[in-house]
């Protein structure tokens, strides 16, 4: 389908809607497009499902005051988000203070671009995709520490420590886990990986979920579920925020889009996490 699409695009510029210069930019500008806006969306709903079954649990309704249902309560948080005022303190480092929630949200976003979306629609289908992932979203704990340590405030810098301690920590694991697959499958590629868990006994009897990775290496995919949970900084290993200790962690500083970022970037790797492990 992707493949169909750039040719389509080829096309055109015989028809003069572009010239063969423009249309890589273009292409490259429309990949960044369908991967962006609909993880964007996914992220944001997400946000308003925690909500609402952290209110169930607590015998509450949860947000339900914007659009039916609360539906569009992730829209009004946007929207909020966007007009805040990012306020930098007088004494933190403001390059390194703007660069950390950059560095923290653009390998949460890099790494989905060689996630396979069907059997040909990845936006770039790639023979090392799994190695890819490993590397480019160990990049992010880089963001953690520049922000806890340009932020000049004790809460952000131990917010920062135990980031930087416990995502490299888990991410060993989690590593393991990963090689562990790509040596039953024989494949860097994520395609690969995901068609091979279609085949066997199971499948043959429309019961391809039973043939899925997760069944024979269901021990590798506990350890994988606890290393995922650490390094997305969820319960009970939500000890980067430490909202009792250290309020917001290293991002105690942040408001506004900033915030937004470091926002984004935890429940775009959730997405990831959760996708990775089927």
């Amino acid at each position: 389908m992707i493949d169909q699409i750039y040719g389509f695009g080829n096309g055109l510029i015989a028809a003069g809607w572009w010239t063969a210069a423009a249309w890589p930019v273009i292409w490259n500008l429309i990949k960044i497009v369908l991967v962006v806006i609909p993880l964007m969306g996914a992220v944001a709903y997400l946000t308003l499902w925690e909500r609402k079954a952290i209110g169930f649990t607590q015998i509450r309704v949860g947000p339900n005051r914007i659009g039916p249902m609360g539906l569009l309560q992730p829209i009004a948080d946007a929207l909020k988000l966007l007009t805040k005022e990012i306020i930098i303190p007088t004494v933190a480092n403001k390059g390194l203070f703007l660069l950390g929630p950059i560095m923290t949200i653009m390998p949460a976003l890099a790494a989905w671009v060689v996630i396979p979306f069907g059997p040909e629609i990845a936006l770039a289908n790639i023979n090392a995709g799994l190695l890819f992932i490993m590397a480019i979203t160990s990049l992010e704990v880089y963001g953690v520490i520049i922000a806890g340590w340009a932020s000049n405030s004790k809460y952000a810098f131990l917010g920062a420590l135990r980031a930087s301690a416990q995502m490299v920590s888990y991410e060993i694991a989690m590593g393991f886990c990963l090689v562990v697959v790509l040596m039953v499958a024989g494949s860097l590629n994520l395609t690969d990986v995901v068609m091979g868990q279609g085949k066997g006994q199971f499948a043959s009897m429309g019961l391809g979920f039973l043939s899925w990775n997760w069944l024979p290496l269901l021990p590798i995919f506990v350890v994988y579920f606890i290393s995922g949970l650490a390094e997305t900084n969820r319960h009970p290993f939500d000890v980067v925020e430490g909202e009792s200790e250290i309020v917001a962690g290293h991002m105690i500083e942040y408001s506004g889009m900033s915030f937004a970022m470091f926002f984004l970037a935890e429940y775009a790797n959730m997405w990831l996490v959760s996708i990775l492990a089927v």
